[in-house]
């Protein structure tokens, strides 16, 4: 992968996405087998800048650069010159005269990513900008699948919830199609942008329909901090219509799994059966990421074996 920064999957060539792919399945195989210190990055820095609150991403990045050998910096904007008035750009200027290698930024402005990476010397990894895209938790994604079932290619994967505010949902959107999967989206009308079939999306009328025959059923979390009230009755209407239950899993193939990003709003996007069920890979989604992260900063520091 010859790129300096990670700011998303549509840019993306899905010979690059397989790249990801594949050298994260070899570094997941290997923390499996407790393998987790490595050299790759030994001597490098990496600066974890998170405008928003965050668990899983925030502490993989943070694992997969120290597992890589590297020095990880956390900056707290509560407590950052953010608060006095620096921009992004200025803030991006500091972290590069500090000679840092990386930077891996999570913001609530899409494009914040991109304006930084145009900004420092240092390789930026988007941890997610906004609505626009969350590129690593679509890579774990599908990793995820792609461990399981062996491949993307054929795989039929249906996205419930709200697609709207998710930049995870359109990441996956990007990465999947390239890789020759079907992916098919169902929400509410509220919750549905225009324009995602021109992406390749199959925008389904029913969740029926979107989950039929399909190899894995992913549910998005409600972004209740990025909307405004009233793209839905209710919390009780929406997992009756929109959730996924065990029941709505009959009409999915056989042998079907399970995903959501996290964290998991229990009875509202899954029932706790569904969740702690057999068909779940939701813990080892979290597993999948530390593994595509390490494969992310290996390949943009040139390094393409573990």
């Amino acid at each position: 992968m010859d790129r300096k920064d990670l700011l998303g999957l549509y840019d993306l060539a899905p010979e690059e996405i397989g790249e990801i792919l594949d050298l994260g399945l070899t570094f997941k195989a290997a923390l499996k087998r407790g393998e987790k210190e490595h050299s790759i990055l030994k001597g490098k820095s990496a600066v974890i800048l998170f405008y928003e609150n965050s668990t899983r991403t925030h502490t993989s990045f943070e694992l997969a650069a120290k597992f890589l050998g590297a020095s990880v910096v956390n900056i707290s904007v509560a407590t950052s010159s953010v608060q006095k008035g620096e921009t992004l750009v200025d803030t991006g200027k500091t972290l590069d005269a500090m000679k840092n290698d990386f930077i891996v930024i999570r913001h609530p402005m899409g494009g914040a990513p991109k304006l930084l990476a145009e900004t420092v010397k240092a390789h930026v990894v988007n941890g997610g900008d906004g609505m626009h895209e969350h590129p690593t938790q679509a890579l774990l994604d599908m990793l995820t699948l792609k461990e399981h079932f062996g491949r993307i290619e054929g795989l039929k994967i249906a996205i419930l919830g709200d697609v709207r505010h998710s930049r995870v949902a359109k990441s996956n959107l990007y990465g999947l199609t390239k890789l020759g999967a079907e992916v098919r989206l169902f929400a509410p009308k509220t919750l549905m942008p225009d324009g995602l079939e021109r992406e390749g999306a199959i925008v389904c009328s029913s969740r029926e329909e979107a989950v039929e025959g399909a190899d894995a059923v992913m549910g998005l979390r409600i972004q209740l901090e990025r909307q405004k009230a009233g793209n839905f009755p209710s919390l009780v209407e929406y997992a009756k219509y929109y959730g996924v239950d065990e029941n709505i899993l009959h009409y999915a193939k056989k042998g079907a799994i399970v995903l959501h990003p996290g964290p998991v709003n229990r009875g509202v996007e899954l029932t706790s059966e569904v969740i702690d069920g057999e068909t779940s890979r939701i813990e080892d989604q979290v597993l999948s990421g530390l593994a595509v992260r390490m494969a992310a900063l290996s390949l943009l520091n040139g390094e393409g074996k573990v």
